[in-house]
């Protein structure tokens, strides 16, 4: 759960940016996100959520 709600405020975070700094546009915005309710509804969705787990995992045993 926590993993999820890093993401998400991660990813706000990345599109509040594009936003402001990069010329994206807030229908840009809004677009991908109805892109990501439809994903979740679909039967790839366990697939994108195992693979964004692997990834954070990936990174959570790098070492600096």
């Amino acid at each position: 759960m926590a993993l999820n709600i890093s993401t998400v405020v991660l990813l706000g975070v990345i599109v509040f940016l594009f936003i402001k700094k990069g010329g994206m546009k807030v229908w840009h915005a809004i677009v991908c996100a109805l892109l990501g309710f439809y994903l979740a509804g679909t039967t790839i969705a366990p697939s994108i959520q195992s693979s964004g787990n692997s990834v954070a995992n990936l990174l959570s045993n790098l070492n600096f």
